[in-house]
């Protein structure tokens, strides 16, 4: 057991979470001060995928040229709001500059470390009884309508093959006979056997009251007014609900981790990319393992307690409105692959911001401005898959000690 430092999370979605469960395995008194509920966010309402054979990064060949074609043909799941937002402008920029083959393979290498770590500590964690999630090993289906998609599983497969996971590929007949629940107009697709899955927000739940119970004090709808700052130290938190001190302090507020950086003067290149999603009861010829909708970007995801669609990327700043037309595509689009697409009743409609760097990569870091700062955010659509290994890193920085796997690559010097 290290010593008893006083830490202040900003920020209790999975990613607060985590960081709390690996500062109070070392002993560390943690607090998480939240400006709505804990899991509330990006944590709540996604898919539920550990998709640890994310290693391509978003920024890769091809893909800005793929997504205007499927934007003209009315197919594509990204929407960029029509406004004058040089901010965004910028990120869009940069984002269709790191699109070379070069800098995707780095990017790649660079992901898949983290990637490993976490894997291995989810792992672990998942192994303790009280943070029960509907927590599955049966692997991820990549399911294509159209054939000629099928061509371009090979050229991943060979990446992939690098690192130990590449997927099986199937033929009609056999994706069928692995999931019946698919339509028989179905081209095939190929198998994931490394990828998980399981219910997020009951792992939020449970992880809560699993880390209340070793002495995590949580304060919720404790909006963040002001820091307070001596030299480069922080010193106090000002909030609705109070102020509170602390010897070190952790940003870990996702796509609105710009926001509250503001005001210490620091820039994070962060855009909020909206989700949506629906769960519903299980349908009755449901899926026996997550799919992935290839041409549709999209995830059908079941559990033994319930069902979720979700997809769609979103640029339309920091407004989490329901936008019903997104929410159909996600029906239609499931409507395209799946015997029985939807169950009833529907138990929720849901929207969120995932915070989307423009390298893909996520944000580990000291603050350069002050001493007492860790950031821990840019995690993307991987905030679930990677919240275990982002967490021991930064337990490890609060405590200065030399993180297990190189950090370097999710630094703040390299924007």
């Amino acid at each position: 057991m290290e010593s008893k430092k006083e830490v202040i999370i900003i920020g209790g979605g999975v990613i607060g979470l985590a960081c709390a469960h690996y500062l109070l395995e070392q002993g560390a008194r943690v607090r998480i001060i939240e400006r709505d509920g804990i899991g509330e966010g990006a944590s709540h309402g996604n898919c539920g995928l550990l998709y640890f054979t994310d290693v391509i990064p978003l920024c890769a060949p091809g893909t800005i040229s793929h997504e205007i074609y499927r934007a003209f043909c009315g197919t594509s799941p990204l929407y960029i709001k029509p406004a004058l937002d040089t901010t965004l402008l910028t990120w869009l920029i940069k984002f269709a500059a790191r699109c070379r083959p070069g800098l995707m393979r780095q990017a790649a290498t660079d992901k898949y470390e983290i990637l490993r770590y976490s894997t291995g500590l989810l792992e672990r964690l998942l192994e303790h009884p009280d943070l029960g999630c509907d927590f599955e090993r049966t692997g991820t289906l990549t399911v294509c309508n159209d054939p000629r998609s099928l061509n371009n599983l090979p050229g991943k497969n060979v990446f992939l093959e690098a690192y130990g996971m590449e997927y099986t590929p199937l033929e009609r007949d056999e994706i069928l006979a692995l999931e019946p629940a698919l339509k028989p107009s179905i081209a095939g697709g190929w198998h994931s056997e490394v990828d998980l899955h399981l219910r997020p927000d009951m792992l939020m739940t449970a992880w809560r009251q699993h880390l209340t119970r070793r002495g995590l004090i949580i304060e919720e709808h404790a909006k963040l007014l002001n820091f307070e700052i001596c030299g480069k130290t922080i010193t106090h938190v000002n909030t609705v609900q109070g102020k509170f001190a602390a010897d070190a302090f952790i940003l870990a507020t996702g796509a609105w981790a710009p926001q509250t950086a503001k005001q210490l003067g620091l820039h994070l290149p962060v855009q909020p990319g909206k989700g949506y999603s629906i769960t519903m009861e299980r349908p009755g010829i449901c899926p026996g393992m997550p799919c992935v909708l290839y041409e549709k970007n999209m995830v059908v995801t079941p559990w033994k307690s319930g069902y979720r669609l979700g997809g769609t990327m979103e640029f339309s700043g920091y407004s989490t409105t329901l936008n019903t037309k997104r929410l159909a595509k996600l029906v239609k689009g499931a409507t395209q692959y799946m015997k029985d697409p939807t169950g009833h009743p529907v138990i929720e409609e849901w929207t969120g911001l995932r915070p989307m760097t423009y390298d893909d990569m996520p944000i580990i870091d000291r603050s350069p401005a002050q001493e007492n700062l860790v950031i821990a955010t840019g995690h993307g659509m991987l905030g679930l898959t990677l919240a275990t290994g982002t967490g021991k890193i930064v337990a490890d920085l609060i405590y200065d000690k030399t993180p297990e796997i190189n950090i370097r690559p999710f630094g703040l010097d390299r924007f």
